[in-house]
């Protein structure tokens, strides 16, 4: 959906954010003061307790990506690597001419690895009952009213100023785009969540896909 279509969540000035200055907000109904970590254990919608299950049929996946650091962070990683192991070694013989590159080489490696863990999957089972998996939350299909992209240029204003405090938000900086999710479950205290994602385009489209509930 459109950025400048979700009328019943967002507001712009304009139906476009061509920079960083334009007046971007967040229109939520109140749900009162709690903040996730309170909610009661059966009302959470974004535990891994609550994947669905099945008899023994998979769900499919229409939307998966995983969200990589940038390519050049390799071996930028390696390189401060090897210059923090030079460092130790100083050209001494024995064990240091060898041993802090094999114990500090790989630790970049490990970190970059580890900062790009996040995956971001939405999946439906044949019935058309599906779930948005951001890393280990989960959020059933059915209680998401709508969903739009947050251009870069919105970015800031969307995680500073005009961020509710209780929204879910799961953001990589590498990541230009997100996008927020609006909520309509009146058990969960959470407005909306923001999602970093590479192709935000394909994930709207996604979360769009009909469910058993719109033919309700």
């Amino acid at each position: 959906m459109p950025w400048s279509m979700v009328e019943s969540s967002l507001t712009c000035s304009e139906t476009t954010l061509p920079d960083p200055s334009q007046e971007w907000s967040l229109v939520t109904r109140p749900r009162g003061k709690v903040r996730l970590e309170d909610v009661p254990q059966d009302s959470h919608r974004d535990l891994e307790s609550d994947a669905p299950t099945s008899d023994g049929a998979r769900d499919d996946l229409v939307h998966s990506e995983k969200l990589w650091v940038p390519l050049w962070w390799w071996p930028a990683g390696l390189a401060v690597g090897a210059l923090l192991a030079a460092e130790v070694h100083m050209g001494a013989p024995g064990l240091r001419a060898w041993l802090p590159y094999v114990l500090l080489l790989p630790f970049p490696i490990w970190a970059l690895y580890w900062l790009s863990r996040m995956t971001v999957e939405v999946s439906r089972d044949g019935s058309g009952v599906g779930e948005l998996r951001v890393g280990q939350a989960h959020l059933p299909l059915d209680v998401i009213a709508t969903a739009a992209v947050v251009p870069a240029t919105a970015k800031s204003a969307a995680l500073g100023r005009q961020l509710d405090p209780l929204a879910f938000v799961q953001h990589r900086t590498w990541v230009k785009q997100m996008v927020l999710i609006v909520l309509d479950d009146p058990d969960d205290p959470t407005p909306y969540w923001l999602v970093s994602t590479q192709r935000p385009e394909d994930l709207v489209a996604a979360l769009a896909r009909p469910t058993p509930g719109d033919h309700a």
